[in-house]
């Protein structure tokens, strides 16, 4: 362990919580550049610092005694905020600045924070938009219009009035922010706050802009091109840099994030990488086999090659109804790699609901030809027969 924070403290290592809270104290005072100046200063108030975060802290500190990183304990990662975060929980106070303590006994400026800037930057944007299965596939440009904020076209983000501009606030004289003197035992404290008048930025806008009442910005609607890569799915996101809302002040744009959402299409569904659809064939082309056409769903794109919008299928006789077919290659575009899905096509096999005189006798001597029927058209109920009981047994037995 390269630092020893019991050592940087001067307590024992079964020191009290009250023992290192007065020992961070009393080293506070002693190492503060502001008492002990020297190009070492700022890193020793640091690692005093740093050694009450984490030896206040009873996790921390348990991490720490068994030899691990007390920053991953919960909350870790960071040492109040430049090395002066500490002094809240060694006593002096919620809300108090230990920069106007130092300052006020050193003979410095409370605060010494400088007035905000008017121009900041943006705020994100989250839109959604619906996409067709095909357009989330193959990938598109679509416009997207998007009602946010931008920068006034009259001020052009100054906030003042044509002809004007922001002046110094009399208040602050520019500071943006107020002090106040407090006698302590220890001296004069010295507090501050932002400023009323100015609000912070230590000018005001006595002729604000009439188009954007002086925040620089407006509401305003635009037309975004949103370019869709090949493969997304419903909630994926694509970031759009520097498209958000314009920042107050004439700042820079926030970021735009587009949530998309893939419609549902009539014939396929989307599993992964995968399409599924649903073919129908009568059962005699089922028993006798076939060949048939399907369409893909390049089908979808008017711009695509007539050779891939459909694809041939041969169905072997005697296939079953759930059966499922592949073609390769025919799927959805895989969003982070080469190559697609499978198209996948389960053939569902339809059985005849009406059947005229000369259908039922046909199909009646098909049955007989098969031997699983009797001279008197009644079922065989054999058990050899049995064990071949099967599709057209169920046919007559729903039609008898």
């Amino acid at each position: 362990m390269l630092t020893d924070y019991y050592e940087l403290l001067g307590v024992e290592r079964d020191a009290s919580a009250d023992q290192i809270k007065k020992a961070y104290r009393k080293a506070a005072m002693r190492v503060h550049p502001d008492v002990a100046p020297g190009p070492d200063a700022a890193e020793k108030f640091k690692q005093v610092n740093e050694a009450y975060e984490v030896l206040s802290d009873s996790e921390k500190r348990s991490i720490y005694d068994r030899g691990g990183d007390p920053r991953a304990a919960r909350g870790g990662g960071g040492y109040g905020g430049g090395g002066f975060g500490g002094f809240q929980s060694a006593g002096f106070g919620e809300g108090f600045d230990v920069n106007d303590l130092f300052g006020a006994m050193f003979g410095q400026g409370a605060g010494g924070r400088g007035p905000r800037s008017r121009t900041r930057r943006g705020q994100d944007a989250l839109v959604r938009l619906e996409l067709d299965l095909s357009e989330a596939a193959f990938g598109v440009t679509k416009p997207l219009r998007v009602d946010t904020a931008d920068t006034c076209s009259v001020c052009q983000g100054s906030g003042a009035a044509e002809g004007s501009e922001p002046q110094t606030c009399e208040t602050c004289h520019g500071h943006g922010e107020i002090v106040q003197v407090q006698r302590s035992f220890i001296g004069d404290i010295r507090t501050s706050q932002p400023c009323p008048t100015c609000r912070g930025y230590g000018t005001v806008i006595p002729n604000p802009c009439l188009e954007c009442d002086g925040e620089g910005r407006v509401r305003t609607s635009r037309t975004i091109n949103v370019k869709i890569p090949a493969g997304v799915a419903t909630g994926n996101r694509v970031h759009l840099d520097g498209k958000g809302e314009a920042g107050p002040g004439g700042g820079p744009n926030g970021d735009l994030y587009v949530e998309l959402l893939v419609r549902q299409h009539p014939t396929f569904k989307r599993e992964g990488d995968n399409l599924e659809m649903v073919c129908r064939l009568p059962m005699t082309a089922a028993a006798l086999g076939t060949e048939i056409t399907i369409d893909t769903l390049e089908a979808d794109l008017p711009a695509s090659d007539e050779q891939d919008r459909t694809v041939r299928l041969e169905v072997p006789a005697g296939t079953q109804s759930g059966t499922r077919l592949v073609v390769r290659g025919r799927g959805i575009p895989r969003l982070r790699g080469s190559g697609r899905g499978e198209l996948g096509v389960t053939l569902l096999i339809q059985t005849p609901t009406k059947l005229n005189d000369r259908q039922r006798e046909l199909l009646q001597e098909f049955a007989r030809e098969r031997d699983e029927l009797d001279a008197d058209g009644a079922t065989v109920s054999s058990k050899e027969h049995k064990e071949h009981k099967g599709f057209f047994d169920k046919i007559r037995d729903a039609f008898n």
